[in-house]
């Protein structure tokens, strides 16, 4: 399932990623926006997780990837990075609406996350509740999320 989001003269499409097929795109962004930006160290960012989730990935309007997230078969959305070009711009609501269409479709019951600090006004607008306190995560502020 491809998903499009139109802002101005933009365009967004959202598809499905394999880790393997799309490793390039994936790391790319990832790199970028949680190692080389926010300063989270390599071996903190990559886990067997990737190998087995559901991965989204944004590409823009010249089909360049711009956005990515992943979707565990717990439930669970991380990893979701915009690159900093196409931050305010709608990529995130595409992944998002992306994740919770794909979590409906496996009949996943609730929905977490655990967002950082400073992201949670963006979570709250697709119906997601902060459950806890907030925490350290890679040496940033974080707090749990679940949307039911």
């Amino acid at each position: 399932m491809t998903l499009f989001v139109k802002k101005d003269l933009s365009a967004y499409a959202v598809r499905a990623a394999s880790w393997h097929e799309d490793i390039q795109a994936l790391r790319g962004i990832r790199e970028a926006v949680f190692i080389r930006e926010q300063g989270v160290p390599p071996e903190l960012e990559w886990d067997e997780f990737d190998m087995n989730c559901i991965h989204a990935l944004a590409s823009n309007s010249a089909a360049n990837p711009v956005g990515t997230a992943r979707l565990l078969l717990d439930g669970s959305i991380g990893r979701m990075a915009v690159l900093r070009e196409f931050r305010g711009k709608r990529v995130g609501t595409a992944l998002m609406h992306w994740l919770l269409r794909e979590a409906e479709s496996r009949q996943m019951q609730h929905v977490t996350l655990n967002a950082q600090v400073q992201a949670i006004e963006f979570y709250k607008k697709f119906g997601f509740q902060v459950t806890g306190k907030a925490f350290l995560d890679a040496g940033i502020s974080h707090v749990r999320m679940v949307l039911r």
